[in-house]
C-alpha cells in the first residue's frame, strides 16, 4: 500500500492508515452478504410459531381485549 501525500508521513500516520485501509477492506471490499440466509429464515419461522401458539392459546382472550380497547375509543 502506498500513501501519496505532499508531505512526509510518521509512523503513526502510516499506522493509521495501514489499520483504516484493513478495516476498510473488511467492511466494504470483502463483504459477502449471501452468508445469513438461516439465521433469518429460522428467526422468521420462530416467530411465526410463536404468534401461532399464542393465538391458539389465547385467541379468544386478545380478541375481547382488542374489542374492548376499540369500544372505549370509539366511545
Amino acid at each position: 500500500m502506498t500513501i501519496a501525500t505532499d508531505h512526509t508521513t510518521t509512523p503513526a500516520e502510516r499506522r493509521f492508515a495501514r489499520l483504516f485501509w484493513t478495516a476498510w477492506t473488511r467492511i466494504v471490499i470483502d463483504r459477502d452478504d449471501r452468508g445469513d440466509v438461516p439465521g433469518w429464515v429460522m428467526i422468521v419461522v420462530m416467530t411465526a410459531g410463536l404468534v401461532a401458539a399464542i393465538t391458539t392459546i389465547a385467541g379468544g382472550q386478545l380478541q375481547d381485549m382488542l374489542r374492548s380497547a376499540l369500544a372505549s375509543v370509539g366511545g
